[in-house]
């Protein structure tokens, strides 16, 4: 698939108040920094749609693009928030799981994880908490521009049996990197073939 438009459509911190139409969505999120905006704009291949920022936490509210006036793309704000108070933690939190729980054109959640780091205690757990409510996922790993191929083989292989420890079998996963403009096809066409089959 490519994507041949682009518009920010909305942003809001109630599901409520997310758009009415029934276009499928795809949510993507992950911890603070680890490349979501720059994913975003790889993907859409637009410099400034999401807003990327040196200071982590930028995104704080639910952020609806249209593509290909086809799909919603909603951009969330990350969790493990670097410089923000504990009372905006919880506000954030608290619509993100709403999100999460409520909206009903959500197709599937991306989970950004950064290739360079260890399982983290923080993604595993949103992605057990996705399990638990049945919401479908993939893990998209992102910066593998700053890994050497051994590096990266070893990186997702111990991701791959962390993972196993907590599923059958592991979710789809996306090998991407912003700067280097790798793997958004990929991404691109498993949303394409998703909403093929929603169709059909």
């Amino acid at each position: 698939m490519k994507i041949t438009s682009a518009e920010f459509v909305m942003s809001n911190s109630q599901v409520k108040k997310c758009p009415a139409s029934q276009l499928p969505e795809y949510a993507f999120i992950g911890r603070s920094n680890v490349g979501k905006s720059s994913l975003i704009n790889m993907l859409t291949q637009r410099k400034n749609l999401a807003k990327t920022s040196g200071r982590p936490g930028k995104t704080q509210l639910i952020n609806h693009f249209l593509i290909n006036k086809a799909w919603h793309l909603v951009d969330l704000p990350g969790y493990g928030y670097a410089r923000v108070s504990k009372k905006a933690k919880k506000t954030f939190q608290k619509f993100i799981t709403d999100y999460f729980k409520e909206r009903k054109q959500l197709v599937s959640a991306f989970v950004l994880v950064d290739a360079r780091h260890e399982p983290q205690p923080i993604d595993l757990d949103f992605m057990i908490w996705l399990g638990e409510h049945q919401i479908p996922f993939s893990i998209v790993f992102t910066k593998l521009d700053k890994l050497k191929p051994n590096a990266i083989e070893k990186n997702i292989g111990h991701y791959k049996s962390v993972l196993l420890q907590y599923w059958e079998e592991i979710p789809p996963y996306f090998l991407t990197s912003s700067s280097k403009k790798m793997g958004g096809e990929e991404l691109l066409n498993y949303i394409d073939e998703i909403n093929q089959s929603l169709t059909d």
